[in-house]
């Protein structure tokens, strides 16, 4: 159990490299094994590792080709290229087929920092969301991350992780904690307010939930690893109790986490709502404290926003 701060994308490449002694799987790469962490895997097999080099596209095709034959293959790219630039062969050539074929997608959100717009993909949830019968799976630290690994092995279909490049507190080092693909989990329960997180922000909502606790609120936190298919019972049920809902992820609140959450409310349980996340803006390059700051995906922020939701009950 990983317990130190560190980015999922770390978690991503252990994962790999210690299930490829449990699992049989092949892993492909976009010259960018160094970065996304892939390059774990190659040194210890090395024969069951192929660099497609900058080709996306092409890469996810192979990849649907070898899915094909009943082999598992990851397909791991930044996620402005394998959500991005290789929409088309996800579209066409996995989900359509409905091949099984795992993408582990690094560098997402604003949290890639100095690489800037062009690299901090704050869209690719929204486009794997309309892929009918793709999961998507967003770890909050790398303990979920190799979680997430394990149970895309174990789902027959294609699914889409989402990885950081920064460093993120240990979240999930609680005994017994499981991922479960589609089924959010209650980290600390309140009665106020729920704050609903995935990815990056879980921390920061667990920070949100002692600021509220300071000014006599009780919130309630859950993290939704699996946004999709979205664990909509567990989002009724706290709407239900709590009465106020906020989301908050480190991607764009059109098409995301917040979209999902609020298309249940809407249909099932509508209560007072508010979204905490990329707005409808592009990224910018900067520090990611800086950007953390800029883009309001702070802990202050969510706690705000939860005041907020309150007051419309």
């Amino acid at each position: 159990m990983i317990k130190e701060k560190m980015a999922t994308r770390e978690g991503y490449g252990q994962a790999l490299a210690a299930l490829g002694e449990k699992y049989d799987f092949v892993v492909l790469d976009a010259d960018l094994a160094a970065a996304t962490k892939t390059g774990v895997f190659k040194k210890k097999f090395p024969d069951r590792f192929f660099d497609c080099g900058i080709a996306e596209g092409n890469m996810m095709s192979v990849a649907a080709g070898i899915a094909a034959t009943g082999k598992i293959p990851f397909v791991s790219s930044f996620a402005m290229f394998a959500a991005g630039r290789a929409f088309e062969q996800v579209r066409n050539s996995v989900g359509y087929p409905h091949l099984n074929v795992k993408i582990g997608a690094t560098h997402a959100g604003i949290t890639v920092g100095e690489d800037g717009a062009t690299h901090q993909c704050n869209e690719d949830i929204a486009l794997m969301r309309t892929i009918p019968g793709m999961v998507i799976l967003n770890p909050a630290d790398a303990n979920e991350a190799y979680m997430a690994v394990e149970a895309a092995i174990k789902h027959d279909g294609p699914v889409y992780m989402r990885f950081g490049r920064y460093a993120v507190p240990c979240v999930t080092d609680i005994e017994g904690y499981q991922l479960e693909i589609g089924k959010g989990i209650v980290l600390a329960d309140g009665t106020d307010v729920t704050l609903i997180a995935s990815g990056f922000t879980v921390h920061l909502a667990l920070e949100a939930r002692n600021i509220l606790a300071e000014q006599g609120v009780s919130a309630r936190v859950v993290n939704i690893h699996t946004v999709k298919p979205l664990d909509t019972e567990l989002v009724i049920k706290c709407a239900k109790e709590t009465g106020a809902i906020v989301t908050a992820e480190e991607h764009s609140i059109i098409g995301g986490l917040g979209s999902a959450v609020a298309e249940a409310l809407t249909e099932n349980c509508p209560v007072p709502m508010k979204r905490v996340g990329v707005e409808d803006t592009y990224g910018r390059s900067g520090t990611v404290p800086a950007l953390l700051e800029a883009y309001g995906l702070t802990a202050k922020n969510i706690a705000d926003k939860a005041l907020s939701a309150i007051k419309m009950k």
